[in-house]
């Protein structure tokens, strides 16, 4: 897998462990080894312009994605094809203050909008409430999966 990570932000970021992440979950939904994938860390100015730009919403969010080729996962029998997945672009700073509300670290949260991200960026949404359970607990199966690889990591 090709991830690459550009931290364009002013945040001091384990950026190891959003790659270990993404990987995982590329992983996990049977994405193509060769396909591509991008995570930018960008300040509020930024987001806030990404998001009045793409969104037409007012202010900075915690994550956008921007989907290249519509790659959708595989499966156990076929995975997708390789090509451009997209761009996952996060806002530390909007994370940092959703992770002290949520009672965690921000890196937790990054994590977790990450994996958010990527799914986006696999054709899964939030809009109706089906859509959402479905994605919201894909999204919970992966990060614990990949804690559970990390620790493994960790004692190795």
């Amino acid at each position: 897998m090709s991830i690459e990570v550009n931290n364009e932000s002013t945040y001091d970021i384990d950026e190891a462990a959003l790659q270990r992440l993404a990987t995982y979950c590329l992983d996990a939904m049977r994405v193509h080894p060769d396909a591509e994938i991008a995570l930018v860390l960008v300040d509020e100015a930024a987001m806030e312009q990404l998001h009045v730009q793409w969104m037409g919403e007012p202010g900075p969010t915690d994550v956008l994605s921007f989907p290249m080729d519509e790659l959708r996962p595989g499966n156990d029998d076929i995975i997708t094809p390789p090509g451009v997945l997209g761009d996952v672009v996060l806002c530390p700073q909007v994370a940092e203050v959703q992770a002290e509300g949520a009672g965690h670290s921000t890196m937790d949260e990054l994590l977790y909008l990450t994996a958010h991200g990527i799914l986006h960026l696999l054709g899964f949404d939030h809009a109706e409430p089906e859509e959402e359970k479905e994605m919201f607990s894909l999204q919970r199966d992966l990060i614990v999966g990949y804690t559970m690889s990390e620790k493994q990591r960790d004692t190795q």
